[in-house]
């Protein structure tokens, strides 16, 4: 089940993620710009798809706020942290390009580490009741 929402996270922070970073150096920002861009979509993305499916079990916009924010919350920051920790420590891949395979490889690879690193601690809150535990009372 951890293995399972870690996934579920790692797809809304992928697309954010990569969203941001391309949208951030496409436009030819810094890295710091890029980076907070990339973050904030990687947390609206992944919220966002905890929210369509409490929403689509009937619950209401707020509730569906607060199961997502209650479940993803860590997971996301934790995925975060890593995925672009690594990126910061990788040598040259803050400044690689869209064009550099240098980019794509140090992206993937830093969202693989993150899943690993994220997977015991969704193992960790889903054991006490919390994290994405909160979310399974709405699947159908």
């Amino acid at each position: 089940m951890a293995a399972q929402a870690t996934l579920h996270c790692l797809t809304g922070c992928a697309v954010g993620e990569v969203l941001g970073m391309v949208v951030g150096t496409a436009a030819g920002w810094g890295n710091l710009p890029t980076t907070l861009l990339a973050i904030v979509l990687a947390f609206l993305f992944g919220y966002s798809l905890t929210m369509r499916g409490v929403l689509r079990a009937g619950v209401d916009l707020r509730t569906a706020i607060r199961v997502a924010l209650a479940a993803d919350t860590l997971s996301i920051a934790v995925m975060e942290l890593i995925d672009n920790g690594v990126i910061l420590v990788w040598p040259a891949a803050m400044d690689a390009t869209l064009a550099d395979a240098l980019f794509w490889i140090s992206l993937a690879v830093s969202l693989v580490i993150a899943f690993v690193v994220t997977t015991p601690v969704n193992k960790w809150t889903i054991g006490r009741g919390k994290g994405h535990a909160v979310v399974h009372q709405y699947h159908h």
